[in-house]
């Protein structure tokens, strides 16, 4: 088996995280480390699945079984951050702000879905980090 497979998605974890978190430092630098989590540009999640799925097609080709499922796993990411995170970071909003002073714990997390830009940076990043693998 080739180990480019096993690497993959933790490279694209870590390249993720990292353009992410450099970007959070450009625009709110202290605050950057609250912000490390589910949320911003790049989806992290899409970035993972993106680039495997990528590899994939590159090296076993797009017509084999194996690349549509990656394909439908890949869909499904990206929908459930672009829908069912997003909504859930929106109520997390609404309630912080319903509960306001009265709160016993601390806020809950607001940033956990990705707007289709973000979604469409992690598409970017995986293609990206699966080609330069794929050329290795």
């Amino acid at each position: 088996m080739d180990y480019k497979y096993a690497v993959i998605p933790v490279i694209a974890w870590f390249a993720a995280g990292t353009v992410k978190f450099i970007i959070n430092y450009i625009r709110f630098r202290q605050e950057a480390v609250t912000l490390i989590g589910n949320g911003g540009f790049p989806s992290t999640h899409t970035t993972v699945i993106s680039s495997t799925v990528f590899f994939i097609g590159l090296s076993e080709g797009i017509n084999q079984p194996i690349f549509s499922l990656g394909v439908a796993v890949l869909m499904i990411t990206m929908f459930d951050a672009m829908g069912i995170r997003r909504a859930l970071g929106k109520q997390a909003a609404m309630i912080n702000q319903h509960i306001g002073p009265h709160q016993i714990t601390k806020p809950l997390r607001e940033r956990q879905g990705h707007t289709p830009v973000e979604v469409l940076g992690g598409l970017i990043v995986g293609f990206l980090l699966a080609f330069v693998f794929y050329r290795m």
